[in-house]
C-alpha cells in the first residue's frame, strides 16, 4: 500500500507540474480527478497490475478533472458575455449592468460610456468593464458595434 501512495503522489505532482497554462479551477479539478482516479485504480488487480491500474486511473481522472475545471471557467465567460450583450443593447449611457456567477463568486459590470453612429452606419458603443476574479479587480475599456444580426461585437 505504501508503494501505491508514493506512486499516487509522484503522478499527481507530475500532472500538476505539466498544467502550466491552466487556471486555479482547472488545477483543482486536475488534482481532485487524479485522486479519485487513483483510488478507483487501486481497487483493481493486485501486485504490478494494481500499480498500472493506479497509474492509468490517476491520469484518466486528472484529465477529466481538468476539463471540469475548464468548463466552470467557461460558465463565467458565458454569463459575462450575456451581460455584455444585454448592457450594450439596453443600458443607458453611464449606467452599469452587473453580473455575478453564484457558483464561482466571480463578478463584474459593464458600463456603456458613449453611443454613436459610425461612418459605416453601424451603431457603436464605447464601454468600461470591470471583472473581479478571486477578489482581484481588473478594468478594461473598449468599443463594440452592432452587427447586422443584432449582436454586439467588440472591435477594440
Amino acid at each position: 500500500m505504501k508503494k501505491l501512495s508514493v506512486l499516487f503522489v509522484i503522478l499527481t505532482l507530475i500532472i500538476a507540474g505539466c498544467a502550466t497554462n491552466v487556471g486555479p479551477k482547472e488545477q483543482g479539478g486536475t488534482l481532485l480527478g487524479a485522486g479519485a482516479g487513483a483510488l478507483l485504480g487501486s481497487q483493481i488487480g493486485s501486485g504490478k497490475g494494481r500499480l498500472v491500474a493506479v497509474a492509468i486511473g490517476t491520469l484518466a481522472g486528472a484529465l477529466m478533472g481538468q476539463e471540469v475545471g475548464r468548463t466552470l471557467d467557461k460558465a463565467d465567460r458565458i454569463i459575462m458575455e450575456q451581460n455584455a450583450q444585454y448592457a450594450l443593447e439596453h443600458a443607458p449611457t453611464n449606467s452599469s449592468t452587473p453580473w455575478r456567477n453564484p457558483d464561482s463568486g466571480n463578478a463584474g459590470a459593464i458600463t456603456p460610456t458613449k453611443t454613436y453612429q459610425a461612418s459605416t452606419g453601424r451603431y457603436c458603443r464605447e464601454y468600461h468593464q470591470t471583472v473581479r476574479i478571486g477578489g482581484k479587480e481588473q478594468q478594461a475599456y473598449g468599443t463594440a458595434c452592432r452587427q447586422p444580426d443584432g449582436a454586439w461585437k467588440i472591435i477594440r
